[in-house]
């Protein structure tokens, strides 16, 4: 009788140990689960992954017409690390802001871009001829103060903006990059970077301090 009472006393101190031990390994399981999706949610943030973050860049640039390639040297002589994804990186072939003023290539000259005009069959304007009724008068730029090579540019667009384009990617520190924006991602409120595919197809997250559409 006392040897049953012991081995029932035994099979149930057994089954006790198996039941916590199931209950210990599946709060383990659990938690390690948790830690896992955590660590994953923290290197892979809105498709972020680790390596992205570790060599992200400091500004994201959408686009890179002259307002985008001009950004994006500045920003790169400044030390920044830019990335800029453009849509379509072949030369624009449409007519748009084909004529320069002055008061632009003095800008370009403050950025160091002023020899993004040059070999591209710029023609330097100086101002404006005005017909009617026959008669004619022309009405000047007042460039009395700067020098000679101060003036208007008429020049096709496509091969300006390809100018200002090699001229941005000769910075090591620039990427730019063919590929198509499909979304911004936002984190809480603010906007941690860009979704966008590839020239191949590719779909890829990028992300940096600042993004500029």
């Amino acid at each position: 009788m006392e040897s049953e009472y012991l081995m029932g006393g035994i099979m149930a101190s057994l089954l006790g140990f198996v039941l916590l031990y199931r209950i210990t390994a599946q709060k383990k399981a659990t938690t390690s689960r948790g830690v896992a999706r955590y660590e994953k949610l923290e290197s892979s943030e809105n498709g972020i992954d680790q390596a992205e973050k570790d060599n992200k860049p400091d500004v994201i640039i959408v686009g890179a017409g002259v307002a985008g390639s001009a950004l994006a040297y500045t920003l790169g002589k400044d030390g920044r690390n830019v990335h800029v994804i453009e849509r379509d990186l072949t030369e624009p072939d449409r007519i748009v802001g084909e004529l320069l003023q002055p008061g632009g290539y003095l800008k370009l000259i403050e950025l160091g871009l002023q020899d993004c005009v040059e070999d591209i069959d710029a023609q330097q304007v100086f101002g404006y001829a005005l017909y009617k009724g026959g008669r004619s008068t022309k009405l000047s730029y007042p460039l009395q103060s700067f020098d000679s090579n101060v003036s208007g540019r008429s020049f096709h667009n496509g091969r300006f903006i390809q100018r200002m384009r090699e001229k941005a990617a000769s910075l090591t520190n620039v990427r730019l990059e063919q590929g198509t924006v499909t979304s911004l991602l936002e984190v809480n409120g603010t906007i941690k970077g860009v979704q966008y595919k590839t020239k191949t197809g590719q779909e890829l997250a990028a992300s940096a301090p600042l993004t500029i559409v």
